[in-house]
């Protein structure tokens, strides 16, 4: 009996000796099989919004989605993901593009309503994607993050039947309503859908 236990407890050593000895990456992520299954683009990465910030939805039943709007942060590419997560601030966007590389981050589904647009109605028809960056900062709207905006914004146009041009395709400060001055003066709006047209 003694014996078979000093076996059993030998083998749990050298299973866990060996499984220290696989290098950490080759390891399965448990958030990586989750966020590539919830993202609806696909390249992009899944970092939910808490969903304290958007409304759970059946789009494009519950609401016909028409529209793209196109934010600028004002804040860092993490900071506006930490916001979207934080529950005091009820806000939140369907993606977020960050500037150095044109990474994409899914925070909300696309079936879901993001509350991005400070108008209910544009809400519910509409997807939000945010840039990194400050509206008077044109240095952040980088190559690689209209590349990736203009493809990802061509993709959503195609998914809901939109119309790639720039009745369908808004800045946050089109919005009825809005306070807001994004994507501002320094966004190129000519360049941006030249991009959404060949994407």
């Amino acid at each position: 009996m003694e014996r078979a236990r000093s076996d059993l407890t030998r083998r749990r050593l050298l299973r866990g000796a060996a499984l220290a000895a696989v290098p950490y990456a080759l390891l399965p992520d448990a958030r990586a099989g989750a966020g590539t299954q919830a993202v609806d683009h696909p390249s992009a990465e899944w970092q939910p919004a808490t969903a304290s910030n958007y409304t759970v939805s059946g789009r494009p039943s519950s609401y016909s989605v028409d529209r793209v709007v196109i934010h600028v942060t004002q804040e860092t590419y993490n900071d506006t993901l930490s916001i979207f997560r934080n529950p005091q601030k009820q806000v939140s966007a369907h993606y977020v593009v960050r500037s150095a590389d044109g990474h994409v981050a899914q925070c909300v589904r696309e079936a879901d309503v993001a509350w991005h647009a400070g108008n209910w109605g544009y809400n519910t028809r509409s997807i939000g994607i945010e840039h990194e960056g400050w509206v008077d900062r044109p240095a952040y709207f980088t190559d690689a993050m209209y590349e990736q905006s203009a493809g990802l914004a061509a993709a959503v146009c195609g998914a809901y039947g939109i119309p790639k041009d720039r009745t369908h395709i808004i800045g946050h400060y089109e919005v009825p309503g809005s306070d807001h001055t994004d994507p501002g003066p320094n966004w190129d709006w000519v360049r941006y859908m030249r991009l959404v047209d060949l994407a």
